[in-house]
């Protein structure tokens, strides 16, 4: 039976107020969500995440029904659901639609999927403005446009001028934009003390029935369901939200790079996988941080920190995202070809912070940035892992992994593979960062003050191995050589001591692979 709009929801759109929500006639045009078993075995997703996704995804079209509007709905069960591509072909031919019509897509395949499958079967496609974030992709490219270097401070500043946030006429609030100095606390010897707990998120029936499908269809994916307790409706990421803003945010700014053991979430919010997901957006977020601050005894620096994540960071990793694409994907400017190490999906290393960060991951699906990006993502880039590698790996592993977001911090962030488009210089530190942030050197069988002997840190011999390497590209870089003046005290036989150390570490693993 025709209809005269399909209009297609995907798995990160789960927007009450989407542009195609609000502008669908209930009784012209049909919802169509598809739950695809091939997007969770593609690149083996976790198990926390694919739940995460579909739990969020059937809670979601409840509440469209709830509000009169009809759902075809694709489960991941049913012979069409096999892949993404054949569900909608089934729906198209089902509903025979003058229109598709859809949000933009989070992710650079699926838009060229949904035109191709359009074309294919003769079927009008128009693509939706998203609404959710503050930037759009247009205004990224002008803004972006004739720029020799792009940089995210820069744009930052704009965002806060151009929404007025944190600003006092046209200076920040505090006489600083950036008060990234103050977020670098850690916890000391005596550790973080008595910490907020996560809300326990009751699972309801539909829950409950997705981790048995999760467990069912995809009993060989990375990961575990056992303390899966993520917000999978609005509701639920809006209790979140209340409960990082009352007893978090307070300590966010000071801790938000400090890790300690068997804490995964410290003062962090892990609110996005709610935000990538659009359960909540971006606005309401900000809104919220602010009102808190005026009301209350919020240092600046963790209002500003938190701000600065979502209206600089999340909207400028988008734009360069969608500016750069697909080539991005590709690139690899250190030439790193490495295979990534097999207890990635194991955690099985005497490397007592990989061992922790990668636990944690593979229990929860989660770790914060510093985890990710000075721990996992550091250790990959000294060792030189191929950066697609990675890539795949932080898509799989992380509940809140939607393309548009973890490619750029992935390849541009922590593996520097696109040669400075996302950020000016590579981001490496030897093991002594993870001891100065953290507790994890305390039980590691390694010294991180070591770059060689036995007991020399994996991360400190990689770390200037990684100097010697790349001595050429980055010695007279402006914000990095610091960094390598330090190879100076280095005499060659060391050198050539920690070269001979950082290739049998490399041999030691690929030989475990």
């Amino acid at each position: 039976m025709s209809c005269r709009n399909l209009i297609l929801i995907l798995g990160d759109q789960l927007d009450q107020n989407s542009p195609v929500i609000i502008n669908a006639d209930k009784s012209q045009d049909k919802i169509l969500m598809i739950e695809s078993r091939q997007e969770s075995t593609r690149i083996p997703s976790h198990k926390a995440r694919t739940a995460l996704f579909l739990a969020a995804m059937r809670h979601h079209a409840k509440w469209l029904q709830a509000q009169g509007f009809p759902v075809d709905y694709f489960y991941i069960g049913q012979t069409e659901s096999a892949s993404f591509e054949t569900a909608l072909l089934t729906a198209l031919s089902k509903h025979n639609p003058t229109a598709l019509i859809s949000v933009e897509a989070g992710e650079y395949h699926i838009t060229l999927l949904l035109k191709k499958l359009c074309e294919q079967t003769a079927t009008q496609y128009e693509s939706v403005k998203d609404s959710h974030f503050f930037c759009s992709i247009e205004e990224f490219s002008s803004w972006s446009s004739g720029r020799k270097s792009l940089v995210m401070e820069t744009f930052y500043r704009n965002m806060r001028k151009h929404h007025d946030i944190i600003m006092q006429g046209k200076e920040p609030v505090g006489g600083h934009w950036n008060y990234d100095k103050k977020n670098r606390g850690s916890f000391g010897k005596k550790g973080p003390g008595l910490l907020p707990e996560l809300p326990d998120f009751k699972q309801d029936e539909i829950t409950k029935q997705v981790l048995v499908d999760v467990e069912k269809f995809f009993p060989d994916n990375p990961g575990e369901l056992s303390s899966f307790n993520w917000p999978v409706k609005r509701e639920q990421s809006l209790v979140l939200l209340n409960h990082f803003i009352e007893q978090c945010l307070v300590a966010f700014g000071q801790y938000q790079d400090a890790m300690w053991e068997n804490e995964s979430l410290l003062y962090h919010s892990a609110l996005s996988a709610s935000l990538n997901l659009k359960m909540i957006s971006p606005r309401e977020v900000i809104d919220r941080v602010l009102q808190a601050y005026q009301q209350s005894q919020i240092p600046l620096s963790s209002v500003e920190g938190f701000i600065r994540q979502i209206l600089g960071w999340r909207e400028y990793i988008r734009g360069v995202y969608w500016t750069h694409m697909p080539d991005y994907l590709e690139l690899n400017y250190l030439k790193a070809d490495q295979q990534l190490p097999d207890f990635y999906w194991t955690a099985e290393t005497e490397m007592r912070c990989l061992q922790q960060v990668i636990g944690q991951t593979l229990q929860t699906g989660y770790a914060h940035h510093i985890q990710r990006l000075m721990v996992t993502g550091l250790f990959a880039l000294l060792l030189g892992v191929r950066p697609r590698l990675v890539h795949e790996w932080y898509l799989s592993v992380y509940v809140d992994a939607v393309e548009w977001v973890e490619l750029p911090n992935t390849l541009g962030m922590s593996q520097f593979a696109d040669g400075g488009i996302l950020g000016s210089k590579p981001y490496v530190a030897s093991g002594r960062y993870i001891q100065r942030m953290s507790n994890y050197c305390d039980q590691c069988c390694y010294d991180p003050a070591m770059r060689i002997g036995n007991k020399a840190c994996p991360f400190t011999t990689l770390y200037w191995d990684f100097l010697i390497r790349h001595k050429d590209k980055f010695a007279k870089h402006p914000r990095s050589a610091m960094q390598w003046r330090m190879l100076e005290k280095l005499d060659d036989t060391e050198k050539h001591s920690v070269v001979l150390q950082a290739d049998k570490i490399r041999n030691k693993l690929a030989s475990k692979n």
